[in-house]
């Protein structure tokens, strides 16, 4: 049981950004000013607009290849140190967000240094 606890964190830490990717990506789609808004938004909080397909491709990306358990450790590694910057620059607007994304990094790093997880595509190589 406790082996499946571990690819249960991945996975579910992997859905956190996925998740939010596809939410995001359905709210673009779903009017012809989406992507203009999203840059808008990022705007508020500071963020120029080239950070828009940016977030979009790290996300994505990053939370796919850790949602199937590939390279785990490096992936784990840059969604925590997009989560504290996510925390830095939502934190500065929305406190309660700033401790949501603290925890996340939290989680990632604790996963970087134990990336060894069952049923993920870098065990399979093993």
């Amino acid at each position: 049981m406790q082996k499946y606890q571990t690819a249960a964190a991945r996975i579910m830490l992997a859905m956190v950004f996925l998740g939010l990717v596809l939410l995001r990506l359905s709210a673009i789609m779903a009017s012809p000013e989406g992507y203009l808004q999203y840059q808008i938004t990022l705007g508020q909080f500071g963020l120029p607009a080239v950070f828009a397909p940016l977030l979009i491709l790290v996300q994505l990306v990053a939370g796919s290849c850790l949602l199937i358990g590939f390279k785990t450790q490096l992936f784990a590694r840059i969604l925590a140190v997009l989560a504290l910057f996510l925390a830095f620059v939502l934190g500065r607007t929305i406190p309660e967000v700033f401790f949501l994304y603290l925890g996340i990094a939290g989680g990632m790093l604790l996963l970087s240094v134990h990336p060894q997880t069952t049923c993920s595509v870098d065990n399979l190589k093993k």
